[in-house]
């Protein structure tokens, strides 16, 4: 198990950067930077929060920092979508970026399930 975790904290750790890189790749329009800045502060967020869940001192703890960690996953994901449904990046560019946050979304809704559970 913590080598699947010390994975997810690299894995989350390179989408934080792939986040900031896209950021920085905005166009200058006002809308395009409030939405990237929405994006880059629940993007990274999202490695931060994994990270502290890591050091959780109990289940309850755990589940609670998980539940944070879906929640900014699932805002990331909303704000590549509104990025890319406004018009503002091509569903090209941003396909990859989207595509590794539902997954991430997808891993760690399951473990928080599953946490819950046992």
């Amino acid at each position: 198990m913590l080598d699947r975790h010390e994975e997810l904290k690299r894995r989350t750790e390179q989408f934080a950067i792939r986040i900031v890189k896209a950021y920085r790749r905005l166009p200058r329009a006002e809308e395009a930077r409030v939405i990237g800045r929405q994006l880059l502060r629940s993007g990274t967020s999202v490695a931060a929060n994994y990270r502290a869940a890591g050091r959780s001192r109990s289940r309850a703890e755990f589940v609670a920092k998980m539940g944070v960690v879906v929640e900014e996953a699932d805002e990331t994901v909303f704000w590549i979508e509104l990025l890319i449904e406004s018009g503002i990046v091509r569903r090209e560019q941003a396909a990859g970026l989207l595509g590794d946050a539902g997954e991430l979304l997808a891993i760690f809704a399951a473990s928080q399930r599953t946490a819950k559970k046992t």
